[in-house]
């Protein structure tokens, strides 16, 4: 047998701690951190107050009145008393709907997607949908920005349906023309 080569040893396993092992924590040869003194300011000067003295208005702070001795403040109570749970109703704020609601042109934007240019058509009628939609949730500023912007691409896609097919006509005449 080859002297490099040896067999695995059971007692040197990788998932057994080394015996020399404690579950102290090694110290890394480091000294132990010095003794806590509470306000050693050996060297240094004094700290002073952290802020001036804060006045007092009319009474026990801020505006208050003092609670007269022995009556405790409301809200506080103690061990054995029974305690009351206030459950106050949630109150969701919503916008109302736009009393005058801005032009979304959908109809538009279904006819320019379906007969004359379907890639413009189809951002048209996604932008007019979010006019629809912020019609309904009371957004003006959403509505007329979407409406703007799908009249926009509404006139470009009937343009170029248009211009298409005024083309394709043109085309159409001239090769049954040149045929003949």
């Amino acid at each position: 047998m080859d002297p490099k080569v040896s067999a695995v040893d059971p007692s040197r396993s990788t998932n057994v701690p080394p015996p020399q092992w404690t579950d102290e924590k090694s110290s890394m040869n480091q000294a132990a951190p010095p003794p806590y003194h509470d306000m050693s300011y050996q060297g240094y000067p004094q700290p002073g107050p952290g802020y001036p003295p804060q006045p007092q208005y009319a009474g026990a702070g801020y505006g208050q009145q003092p609670y007269p001795s022995g009556q405790q403040y409301p809200g506080q109570q103690y061990p054995g008393q029974p305690t009351t749970v206030t459950i106050q109703p949630t109150v969701y704020v919503t916008r109302a709907p736009l009393a005058e609601p801005v032009n979304d042109y959908l109809g538009y934007s279904i006819f320019t997607m379906l007969c004359c240019c379907l890639p413009l058509g189809i951002a048209a009628l996604i932008y007019s949908i979010s006019a629809r939609e912020a019609n309904l949730s009371g957004d003006r500023a959403t509505a007329e920005r979407s409406s703007k912007l799908a009249r926009t691409l509404n006139h470009v896609a009937l343009g170029l349906g248009i211009g298409l097919t005024v083309v394709v006509i043109i085309f159409s005449v001239v090769t049954s023309i040149s045929v003949h």
